[in-house]
């Protein structure tokens, strides 16, 4: 029957085609938003763009609004996600909230369990909690915090987090996290948030599938290494989902869409650079930092291009595997991811000095022009 899971047990590919069609939901589109706008802004003055962003999301009736945590940098300068969208939770009553990534070894587990039962017990929309490990040394040499602890601190702080969701006094013994008395955290989950795990790589995605994190994933792979990480994951995670749940699986892309191609793709070659420019800097990646830290090995081989990414002239591939162009084009777009296995589309051109004039008109125009147009049913790679 269409509930069946399809193919051999063993088989990753076929099992994420079952629970596409045991889903059976139409896919969601939420927008990211950031401190962003133009340069000569001051960061008050970005901060109320990223506010006026959420404004427009909500009335168009995006699933939620989105933030990334960054710290020290133009490259999105917002340290407390959680604090931001409490003041959005406000602003848009009902508004789905969500984080791109709360990066959880910087955090005291039980500090952090606290804020987000508090930003949950604020808001009256879905919460969705994305979370990683990070990969900027620059902000982990700042917190004083050496990225070798990185995975075993983030796994803490999520076994932490797991138990408080539960509710009731518990107790806790971790490495660093000793939670001696029963102690009842203060507000109370009263509903469950989505929580995702960031997926850089392949092994990241073995990882998070054993920890029963959905995957939330990067357009900046291309598509059959998307497919692999969805495989990946659903090969190690097949025994979690025994209770028939059925995850949304996250998707975040950049999206520029105009009137035509052009149009659109010359926004995206005006801005985008810039975007790879503070990447750059900000992950420090033409020092390869990365070669001696156990477990980020792979990130100087694949941060290893990104300064290419600064020159327009080489931005072709990765116009290609994002959502740039005509609605004619990001519609055909989806369509392909959609194939590939996503169904939670979280989208953006929310990036340093991208003017709000541009910003609004994609957020309207992939709204009304682009939505609708996305069929409802299952993504093809499902069909019979």
């Amino acid at each position: 029957g269409a509930d069946a899971v399809l193919g051999p047990a063993q088989d990753g590919g076929y099992w994420l085609i079952g629970l596409a069609r045991r889903r059976g939901r139409a896919p969601r589109f939420a927008w990211q938003i950031g401190a962003v706008g133009e340069e000569t802004q001051s960061d008050r003055e970005l901060y109320r763009e990223a506010i006026a962003d959420a404004q427009l999301v909500h009335g168009l009736r995006y699933d939620a609004a989105w933030m990334v945590e960054h710290h020290f940098s133009d490259y999105y300068p917002q340290p407390n996600p959680l604090l931001f969208l409490s003041h959005i939770a406000a602003a848009c009553p009902g508004l789905g909230l969500g984080t791109a990534v709360m990066v959880l070894p910087w955090y005291d587990p039980v500090r952090f369990a606290e804020d987000l039962a508090m930003l949950q017990t604020l808001s009256d929309g879905p919460l969705h909690i994305g979370m990683g490990r990070g990969t900027a040394k620059s902000e982990y040499d700042a917190f004083g915090i050496a990225m070798e602890t990185a995975r075993d601190r983030f796994r803490e702080c999520w076994e932490f987090t797991q138990r408080a969701v539960q509710g009731g006094a518990f107790t806790f013994q971790g490495h660093a996290t000793h939670f001696a008395t029963p102690t009842t955290l203060r507000p109370a989950f009263d509903r469950r948030p989505n929580f995702y795990g960031a997926i850089g790589s392949i092994e990241s995605a073995a990882i998070m599938g054993e920890l029963g994190l959905p995957p939330l994933c990067l357009s900046s792979f291309p598509d059959h290494l998307l497919r692999r990480i969805l495989e990946t994951w659903a090969a190690t995670a097949r025994e979690r989902s025994g209770d028939g749940g059925a995850p949304a699986f996250p998707i975040s892309i950049k999206c520029f869409v105009a009137r035509t191609d052009e149009e659109a793709r010359e926004q995206a070659l005006r801005y985008l650079p810039k975007f790879f420019e503070l990447q750059v800097r900000h992950y420090q990646s033409d020092n390869a930092p990365w070669g001696n830290i156990a477990g980020y090995q792979q990130f100087n081989r694949m941060f290893g291009n990104l300064r290419k990414l600064t020159d327009p002239a080489n931005l072709g591939p990765y116009l290609a595997q994002n959502l740039v162009g005509s609605p004619d084009t990001v519609v055909r777009r989806l369509g392909e991811l959609r194939a590939v296995g996503f169904d939670y589309f979280l989208v953006s051109n929310a990036t340093y000095g991208v003017p709000r004039g541009v910003r609004h008109d994609t957020i309207r125009r992939f709204a009304e022009e682009v939505v609708p147009r996305v069929p409802a049913g299952a993504p093809a790679a499902a069909a019979e």
